[in-house]
């Protein structure tokens, strides 16, 4: 991981937290809108038929990996781990208490044919919010968005107005609209900004501070 005093968020030239002051009296606007930096992404790959990977997991993290497809374990202190594929895991977790996660990790897979690596630096987090958050999602991804199809804990790779994210629900509210993180990495996060920020024009949007 880089040196702390290196670390810059790849939207921090937005000056964000500058627009939530003045966003903050936007309480009626139909989406709320924030980057979440820094937080701790490994990627963990296995066999989820290899008992030695399971067990060592288990031992490892403070939840049971998810194995059903497009899903994530429940969160426990921050952590969520996303199903990637048949045998990849996104681990997500706030810096804070989990700064050593990776190494941790690594120590706890010796001997064990897994590969643990960290990509912390290479995405950042994108929340969504809101009454429209889902239609604003919609006008550019193809994955149904329904909560007949698609609702909390859910997780899908997918094109968001042409860039790669990952999309995590992370909350379902029938009253304040439901919550997705979007993981979108360095070199897309300002335009995926932009394009949301263009895509919520109709329904009112608030930036808020991490």
């Amino acid at each position: 991981m880089v040196e702390a005093y290196l670390r810059q968020s790849p939207l921090a030239h937005l000056h964000l937290s500058a627009r939530a002051v003045n966003d903050a009296a936007s309480s009626d606007a139909g989406v709320a809108i924030r980057e979440i930096t820094h937080r701790v992404q490994i990627v963990l790959r296995g066999a989820a038929s290899d008992k030695a990977f399971m067990a060592a997991a288990t031992k490892a993290l403070p939840v049971e990996l998810p194995l059903d497809p497009c899903t994530s374990s429940g969160e426990v202190e921050g952590l969520h781990i996303l199903w990637m594929g048949p045998d990849e895991w996104l681990i997500v977790a706030p810096d804070d208490g989990y700064g050593d996660l990776a190494s941790k990790l690594s120590g706890g897979f010796v001997g064990v044919h897994a590969a643990v690596v960290d990509v912390s630096e290479s995405r950042t987090t994108v929340r969504l919010s809101g009454n429209s958050a889902c239609e604003t999602l919609s006008k550019g991804c193809s994955i149904d968005l329904h909560p007949r199809q698609f609702s909390k804990d859910k997780v899908v790779n997918t094109l968001l107005a042409q860039a790669h994210v990952t999309l995590h629900q992370i909350t379902d509210d029938d009253t304040n609209g439901c919550t997705y993180d979007i993981f979108v990495h360095r070199s897309f996060a300002e335009y995926l900004w932009s394009w949301l920020e263009d895509a919520t024009r109709e329904y009112g949007l608030r930036v808020l501070s991490e």
